[in-house]
């Protein structure tokens, strides 16, 4: 069978590739290349329209699908395009077959089709896209049905991504090369004018490495590098560059790739100047074999990235985010606080000092500043607090009645970020230093702090304050309004201070106090 991107010849040189390729479509999604299918074959059956001669009715898979597909992956979505087709009656099909279909990026025609479960088609035209001005939006589309294939596929980033698939045969089409650049994990731009049109894609680059395993091209490096030294990432808006951290965070099992690449490339110390302060900032050599704060918090990310990852955390997309970019953060504050003080290399109130830059940092991203902003904050400030609580208990320093009110005021400090995303960061800081043993061994402040907070109801009691109004209505026949409120706030500062821990040990400090007034 032929079909209108193949010739007879170049089938049979592909025959091997078509056969594997269309098997490799069995194991992904069944309810998304169902629908995948259903399109291909729909569009195949349309009578080829002559305006668009001599390109026929076909639609094709394109993109990161096929990528991940050919990489053992199973995505989520895919992106078909499709040739020979008018835009009014792709659109008028899509919605006969579908119940959920919705026009999204305007500009570039594109059909997201909703399958559930978290599963999306997105059906578009083969369009040229050309920069009109800076920024990522400011591109000319040229959506155009009868568009050769090559030039569709010429617009994309990278040459593994400029894949397509021919869904009812397994044909692939490799224009420039991916194939044999996804065999060699090697990362290669498709066309060196187009790529620089958009500067996102030097982010995207550093992901793609830090998810893939790739190497850089030369070339393709020498662009990367050139488009840094002369600023192009200064056109992006903010909320773009957000979507790629967040994708180096969450999509890299080792986002310290991604970071050093970054480092490499100039990217650091042109736009993160809270990161590049941590490079040669001196360490303890005791406490950290490692070298310098920046290895550290690459080793701390990397040790993040697998901890957000044990199904029994059960992390919110928001809370990974967190994680991530707390274990990122959680030491900016020792560039201004490391000194030698006898003979020692220290980093006195570093975690008050990294609330600063801390915000400096995330200013430049648009995460949510409730969900995630407060999360990275309240972290830097508070990453040592379980360890030295638990060290105090060990040493004999603190009795468990204290610890537990301990807890219980941390918890309220951070409140509402989850106690369970500051414990991630501080194993993470625990695991992440080149000493033997600290990547297995049992870490024993957080199972303590855990521990505390489950047995005791910690986190449920957090912002419940120990007595309520009735309480002193009933206990002391106090007035409705009669000075109730400050009865209970003065009952809870006690309890910040470990004087009290019962209900039983505030009735008494009450009454004790009343006497004296």
């Amino acid at each position: 069978m032929e079909t209108k991107f193949f010739s007879h010849s170049s089938l049979e040189e592909k025959r091997e590739i078509r056969d594997t390729k269309k098997e490799l479509l069995k194991g992904q999604e069944e309810i998304l290349m169902q629908a995948v299918n259903e399109v291909a074959r729909a569009i195949q059956e349309i009578e080829p329209n002559p305006d668009y001669a001599p390109v026929v009715p076909q639609a094709v898979i394109v993109g990161g699908f096929v990528r991940d597909a050919l990489i053992g992956k199973k995505p989520k979505d895919a992106d078909v395009e499709v040739y020979g087709v008018a835009p009014d009656v792709l659109k008028e099909l899509l919605e006969k077959m579908f119940q959920n279909v919705k026009p999204v990026g305007e500009a570039f025609g594109i059909l997201k089709v909703a399958l559930g479960n978290g599963l999306e088609l997105d059906v578009s035209i083969p369009r040229r896209d050309s920069k009109t001005g800076k920024g990522h939006s400011d591109f000319a589309v040229d959506s155009n049905p009868s568009l050769d294939i090559t030039e569709a596929a010429r617009r994309r980033d990278f040459t593994m991504n400029a894949l397509a698939m021919d869904p009812l045969t397994g044909v692939i089409f490799d224009p420039f090369g991916g194939l044999e650049d996804i065999k060699a994990r090697r990362l290669c731009v498709t066309d060196v004018e187009r790529f620089q049109d958009d500067p996102l894609r030097v982010l995207r680059a550093v992901q793609f490495v830090a998810r893939l395993g790739l190497d850089v091209e030369t070339q393709t490096w020498n662009l990367l590098r050139e488009m840094v030294d002369r600023g192009d990432l200064l056109e992006l808006k903010k909320n773009r560059v957000t979507e790629e951290w967040e994708k180096l965070f969450l999509k890299s099992e080792r986002p310290s790739v991604g970071l050093k690449m970054m480092r490499d490339l100039g990217m650091i110390e042109k736009h993160q100047p809270e990161l590049q302060a941590l490079i040669d900032t001196p360490q303890e050599f005791e406490w950290h074999p490692e070298g310098d704060v920046w290895t550290h918090t690459l080793m701390v990310v990397d040790a993040a990235a697998k901890l957000i990852r044990q199904p029994e955390r059960n992390f919110s997309d928001d809370e990974a985010v967190q994680v991530m970019l707390g274990a990122l953060c959680h030491d900016l504050g020792k560039p201004a606080t490391t000194k030698m003080t006898g003979g020692r290399i220290r980093s006195i109130g570093h975690e008050e000092a990294g609330e600063d830059p801390a915000c400096a940092f995330m200013d430049q991203f648009t995460f949510s500043k409730k969900y995630v902003t407060r999360g990275v904050i309240a972290v830097t400030k508070e990453h040592l607090k379980p360890g030295v609580f638990f060290r105090e208990v060990e040493l004999g320093r603190m009795k468990k009645s204290s610890y537990v009110n301990a807890v219980r005021k941390l918890l309220r400090h951070i409140y509402p970020v989850s106690w369970r995303v500051l414990l991630a960061v501080c194993e993470a800081d625990y695991r992440g230093r080149a000493i033997p043993g600290v990547e297995k061994d049992p870490y024993k402040p957080g199972l303590f702090f855990a521990d505390a907070v489950n047995h005791y109801r910690l986190n449920e009691a957090v912002m419940t304050p120990l007595l309520q109004g009735r309480d002193l209505i009933e206990i002391f026949h106090m007035s409705p309004g009669t000075n109730i409120g400050v009865w209970i706030r003065r009952v809870e500062a006690e309890r910040d201070l470990g004087h009290i821990q019962t209900k039983e040990e505030a009735f008494a400090w009450i009454k004790s106090e009343w006497e004296k007034e």
